[in-house]
């Protein structure tokens, strides 16, 4: 409880002010985004730093690309889940040339084609999903190295 303000507190008595302190960095978890050592077991994925930004580059990049027989949204993810791993081997984060080869590794770039892949169902399944980028290989992504 309170002192009142009309009653006298000596100096020693007075409530004093906190100091905010940092939050210890020892002990916590870091950011899965930017381990180095991402794990090879089947299904788990590879980690990139703002994987989330792929999303929207590829909905940028797909704004006017209508496939025949994909939905839209199916299109986009499955694109973005590919330029992410593409980032994601490269040790950062996804940037538009990473878009671009997904769209022309799929058969979708300047001169659009047919899809060489399934992208039905992406968009709702995350058992597709890791199928859909696990049948993807290094090789595939970065065809001149």
């Amino acid at each position: 409880m309170t002192q009142p303000t009309y009653f006298p507190v000596s100096r020693s008595g007075e409530v004093r002010p906190t100091m905010a302190t940092a939050t210890p960095t020892i002990g916590r978890a870091k950011k899965p985004g930017l381990l180095r050592h991402a794990s090879k077991a089947a299904m788990t994925g590879t980690n990139a730093p703002g994987e989330g930004f792929a999303l929207a580059l590829a909905e940028r990049a797909c704004a006017d690309l209508h496939v025949e027989g994909v939905e839209h949204h199916d299109l986009v993810v499955g694109i973005a889940l590919v330029a992410a791993k593409r980032a994601s081997i490269a040790g950062r984060g996804p940037t538009i040339h990473d878009v671009r080869a997904a769209l022309e590794h799929f058969g979708l770039g300047e001169n659009h084609g047919e899809p060489t892949a399934d992208f039905a169902g992406l968009a709702h399944s995350y058992v597709a999903q890791r199928r859909f980028v696990d049948a993807v290989s290094e090789d595939d992504l970065f065809p001149n190295t």
